[in-house]
């Protein structure tokens, strides 16, 4: 899996970036940030449980 900044999220969870491993929290249909370092690209994203 692989994404970028300024994209939208597909699915709600937190996304790993491919070069330092910082995590950013997005919601589903919401654009993706720039990790806080300013790296655009993630290679990862660990799905929550919703709330029921």
């Amino acid at each position: 899996m692989s994404a970028h900044a300024g994209e939208k999220a597909q699915k709600t969870g937190t996304f790993h970036c491919a070069k330092c491993d910082e995590k950013v929290r997005v919601k589903q249909g919401e654009k993706i940030p720039k990790c806080p370092n300013g790296h655009s690209e993630f290679d990862s994203r660990t799905q929550e449980p919703g709330n029921k």
